[in-house]
């Protein structure tokens, strides 16, 4: 355990932090995790919507630090990969 007062509060930082960036995470998984139901149930429009949401939600947690930017931008491209081949086996 922590032996001085600064080693404490940065074991209080820590925690905070923590549950502060689980919550966030949390939030993105259940925002991919729709979008991806939305794929499976061929909702075209919900699916576009959900994208949009989820492709920002991305770029959030990224920014701040929560996610590595290159995990946002590969997780990003592969939502919008589904989603176009989605559109396009709907469309022929």
């Amino acid at each position: 355990m922590a032996n001085n007062a600064s080693a404490r509060k940065r074991v209080r930082q820590h925690e905070r932090n923590r549950l502060r960036n689980r919550t966030a995470r949390s939030r993105l998984r259940t925002e991919v995790k729709g979008f991806r139901a939305a794929i499976a149930a061929n909702d075209q429009e919900k699916a576009g919507l959900l994208l949009k949401s989820a492709c920002a939600l991305l770029d959030k947690t990224a920014q701040k630090g929560i996610i590595h930017r290159n995990a946002a931008a590969r997780t990003k491209s592969r939502l919008a990969h589904a989603h176009a081949q989605m559109v396009a086996a709907a469309s022929s």
